[in-house]
Formats: structure tokens, C-alpha cells, sequence
């Protein structure tokens, strides 16, 4: 708990694909669809394809559905008049990159600048989950701590299978684009706020990067709000999956909040969550995970019921349990977004019908 006495306020800043309702590409109109929307709860992005929104911070998994819902509905109306869909998931295979501009502001060209071909390359997603920890310190040892569970959430959400027109081979194409970002990946550990401060400081410094917002670990400390931010994971298609992946975040970062007050836990290998987010990202749910325990290979429902049961003290306090028990089932009765994907192309071979069931998926819990 945050205070000891309530539960951790969760709230979730969710990106969107924006595309042509007709030939189902991405289109360069999010900022057109932004002059539609209330700035409080929607903002642009580095391409200019893609809109952001961005949930209230809330304690109940319920009322964050709601808001995560109404947002949805907010962003699909507008993109109906304008004969635009709104497509949640890592990335849509339909892409004309010559057509595609990335957004008219400053750090973002600067970014163009600085990085060229891998800027232009971020045709990607992401859904990003905040859980509030209001003390710095502990923000800092929380994210480090927390680096071995974030495949298994990768793996919940990766929806990139398609990457420019063809099949991958990967659930979750979007982390691999991720990671070319210097500094993407797991979070080493620091002694305090302060140490991790003055590294932020010293890859400013070095010129790399040019502001502490381009710190990408997969989860960090957030640079603006009292929270440890969950970055790793693909856009979802359906709202269900982000509250599981929501309700679970903040149940692991409830547990690690206590066990750095105790002192207690296990070293952190940061070559094995490095294996273990690409195998994640490969397999998705359909395959099998690095247990985050043993380090070993299991099926991955298996990896994700022994991370729900294992944090039942957590879920059952935070009254997420029934909520997140039954969201998890569907989830892996269901099969990851990346094989729904790919068995929608299998039916007639076009990928327009792969962007119809993301368009579909994503206005569903509207």
C-alpha cells in the first residue's frame, strides 16, 4: 500500500495507431484528430500517426476500466468523422513509410536529428501503467526490483506479430524496435534517488540523450510524477488485458514495497531478464516464458498462473483478486492478440483483415 493504509492509485497513459478507414494504412492525422479531443486527456506523439491518452490515477480497477473505456469511445467518435480508425495494439501491419512524418515539435526533430532511421522506425505502440509510490528512493530500488516480472506482462500484452507488411516470427515485434533506444531495457540497481539522479545527469551530459524523458527502462521511476512507470508492454486491444496487466503491476510493486522495507529479496540478473524479455516477445502466450523464479522454461499460462497465485496477499488486499483471477483465465483461454492476429490473415491472406479485427478489438469495450 502507498500509505499503509489504502490501496496504490494505477493509471494508464494508452497509445493508439491512427488509420485510414478505408485502405487501412497509417495515416499522419493525429494531430487533425487532436483538434477534436479535450488537450486534459489527449496529446500527440513522435509520429504523427499515432495519439495519446492518458486515464485518470485511480484506485479501483473498476473505475479505471470505465475511464480507460470512455477515453475509447472518446477517440473512436472523433476518428469516425473523420473517416480514420483507432487501432490499440503494438504496431498494424499496413504502412506506406514514405507517407509518414513525425510530429511538429522541437524535441522530437531534435530526436530525428539525433537518431534518423531509428526515429523514423518507431511506427510502434505502447501502453505505459503508472503505480504510485510517492517516496523517490523506494521508486528507484522498486523499478530495479521489479525487472524479472516484466516479460510475463510483455508477454500478456505483445500484439506486434506484423511489422512493415510481413510476419515477423515474434508475438511482440514492438519490444525489438524498442530496445535500439540507448537507453531501453532493465534498470540497474542504485543505492538512492540521488545516484540515479546523477547518472540520468551524466547521459545528458555525455550528449546521447538530450533530457531525463528519454530514460526508456521497462520500468523507471517516472521523471514527473510520484510513480514507478511500467513501459515495456505492447497497446492492447481489448480494455480486459490492460487491467490485468494494471492489477498485477501494481499487486508486484505493492510486494516489492514491502520486501525493500524488510530488506529482503534475491539479486537481480540483468543478462536474465535481458533473455527473458526476448523470449517474451518471441512467444507471447503461446509458447513458453523464463520463469521469473526459477529462471527455467515453462509454458507460459503456467508462468502467469504461478505470478497470479503468488501474489494473491497483494490482489486479495487490494481487492483485485476476483477481478484479476477471472480477467487472467480469459486471457489465456482466449490466446494472445498475436495469434488472433495471425488467424485472421490465415482466413483469406490479407492483411487489411488483420487491421479490421485491431479496429474491431479496440472499439469492443466502448
Amino acid at each position: 500500500m502507498a500509505d499503509g493504509a489504502r490501496p496504490i492509485t494505477v493509471g494508464v497513459e494508452e497509445e493508439f495507431h491512427v488509420v485510414d478507414a478505408e485502405t487501412r494504412r497509417l495515416v499522419p492525422r493525429g494531430g487533425l484528430l487532436l483538434q477534436q479531443l479535450p488537450e486534459d486527456s489527449f496529446t500527440h506523439e513522435l509520429q504523427r500517426s499515432v495519439v495519446e491518452a492518458n486515464s485518470r490515477p485511480l484506485t479501483a480497477l473498476e473505475d479505471l476500466g470505465r475511464d480507460l473505456a470512455a477515453l475509447r469511445r472518446r477517440v473512436t467518435t472523433a476518428a469516425d468523422g473523420l473517416g480514420l480508425g483507432i487501432a490499440a495494439a503494438g504496431s498494424v501491419p499496413l504502412v506506406d513509410v514514405e507517407a509518414l512524418k513525425i510530429s511538429p515539435d522541437p524535441r522530437y526533430e531534435q530526436m530525428l536529428d539525433d537518431y534518423q532511421l531509428l526515429t523514423r522506425e518507431q511506427l510502434i505502440c505502447g501502453t505505459q501503467v503508472h503505480a504510485e509510490v510517492d517516496n523517490r528512493d523506494l521508486a528507484v530500488t522498486v523499478a530495479h526490483r521489479l525487472a524479472p516480472w516484466a516479460p510475463p506482462l510483455l508477454a500478456l500484452s505483445a500484439s506486434s506479430p506484423y511489422w512493415l507488411g510481413a510476419d515477423t516470427g515474434y508475438a511482440g515485434y514492438r519490444p525489438l524496435i524498442w530496445q535500439r533506444w540507448p537507453t531501453a531495457g532493465p534498470m540497474a540497481a542504485f543505492a538512492s534517488a540521488a545516484e540515479y539522479d546523477r547518472v540520468v545527469g551524466d547521459l545528458v551530459r555525455s550528449g546521447v540523450i538530450t533530457d531525463p524523458g528519454m530514460i526508456y527502462f521497462d520500468i523507471r521511476p517516472s521523471a514527473h510524477v510520484p510513480t514507478v512507470e511500467l513501459r515495456i508492454c505492447d497497446s492492447c486491444p481489448l480494455i480486459g488485458d490492460i487491467l490485468l496487466i494494471a492489477g498485477l503491476f501494481r499487486a508486484l510493486v505493492a510486494r516489492e514495497l514491502q520486501a525493500a522495507r524488510d530488506g529482503s529479496g534475491r539479486p537481480v540478473r540483468l543478462e536474465m531478464v535481458r533473455a527473458a524479455t526476448w523470449q517474451a516477445a518471441r512467444s507471447g502466450l503461446e509458447g513458453e516464458l523464463v520463469d521469473p523464479v526459477e529462471g527455467v522454461p515453462l509454458p507460459a499460462a503456467e508462468v502467469i498462473r504461478r505470478m497470479v497465485d503468488g501474489l494473491r496477499p497483494q490482489l486479495e488486499e487490494a481487492g483485485d483478486w476476483d477481478l484479476v483471477t477471472s480477467l487472467a483465465g480469459e486471457a489465456l483461454a482466449r490466446g494472445g492478440s498475436a495469434a488472433r492476429q495471425r488467424a485472421a490473415f490465415a482466413r483469406e491472406g490479407r492483411l487489411a483483415d488483420v487491421v479490421d479485427l485491431v479496429l474491431a478489438e479496440t472499439r469492443s469495450a466502448c
